[in-house]
């Protein structure tokens, strides 16, 4: 599988990565899922300390136990959770993201972590205090990158112009054009985009109707029902032998030379294997893109924050 840079780091990621959060918390299916996303090159695993309350963190280091060298760790901060009890808390505090990294290093097994990242943030956080923060563990040898999960256009300038980020994690996938507004800005300052939700809930991929119905019904964005059952609609009519539906989703966002990596999820083997198509797909042209640019909507964040 291709590799692309991270940003200004010296840390390559392929094309496409797993997000771990729909694994489940059966430890064996998590494994062979795992096993057989490294086998196919898949090189980067992104979890959080907040999925499963830190029990996903656990499965995935299970998972890779004698095959650190084979894989990049994602995963995040600032949600501050007590296990075993409900609900949490925003803290995007030093002291909290520097107790936090040791909690998530203990329960994935390793000494280090690969690309540490603030999950989520605002405006009003204290974002020079968050920045201390990833810089200490960098320092430390605790992390070797960080990055932030963010949608928020103006908290994600605000550390591109204070910190030495190396990604944005960010939704995106041809219904949700919305990153394409910051690519460019993220492009000349070096960072890349890690794009989360790639195939829209699963309505770009080869069960599109059926997703949009179970998940389309109250529409999605600035789509309403009709309009997003007739653009999956028509988005079937691209499936062919050369090219499946979630290749095409695949390569949709992987056309922007700032996304570094699709990151999809997957609940089974079944799941990765239609993901994995990818491999196998032809090229896509300029004129393809061009026309999945046509059929779907051009949207901002200026209506949906």
């Amino acid at each position: 599988m291709n590799k692309r840079q991270i940003g200004h780091t010296d840390l390559y990621v392929s094309e496409l990565s797993l997000g771990c959060m729909s694994l489940g918390t059966d430890p064996n299916k998590a494994k062979e899922i795992i096993d057989r996303a490294l086998n196919a090159g898949i090189n980067y695993l992104d979890t959080a300390d907040l999925y499963d309350f830190g029990e996903n963190e656990r499965i995935v280091g299970e998972a890779i136990k004698g095959r650190r060298e084979d894989v990049l760790i994602g995963t995040k901060a600032g949600n501050k959770f007590t296990p075993g009890q409900e609900g949490w808390t925003w803290d995007p505090s030093k002291s909290h993201i520097k107790s936090a990294v040791k909690d998530s290093l203990q329960r994935l097994g390793i000494d280090y972590i690969d690309l540490y990242q603030l999950h989520g943030g605002t405006i009003e956080d204290p974002i020079n205090e968050t920045i201390e923060a990833f810089e200490d563990l960098k320092s430390e040898g605790l992390i070797r990158e960080y990055g932030i999960s963010s949608i928020r256009p103006n908290v994600i300038k605000e550390f591109a112009e204070k910190s030495n980020i190396a990604t944005v994690m960010m939704q995106y996938s041809a219904l949700d054009r919305r990153p394409e507004e910051l690519l460019g800005f993220l492009e000349e300052n070096n960072i890349s985009v890690l794009a989360r939700g790639p195939l829209a809930k699963g309505m770009l991929s080869s069960k599109g109707q059926k997703k949009v119905n179970q998940k389309g019904r109250d529409g999605f964005l600035d789509y309403s029902y009709e309009e997003l059952l007739a653009t999956i609609n028509k988005w079937q009519d691209y499936r062919s032998d050369e090219r499946t539906l979630e290749s095409l989703a695949l390569q949709y966002i992987l056309h922007h030379k700032s996304v570094a990596t699709a990151v999809f999820g997957a609940s089974s083997l079944a799941q990765l294997e239609d993901n994995l198509s990818f491999l196998e797909a032809a090229p896509l042209t300029e004129q393809i893109f061009g026309e999945m640019q046509t059929l779907t909507k051009e949207l901002t964040y200026q209506k949906h924050r």
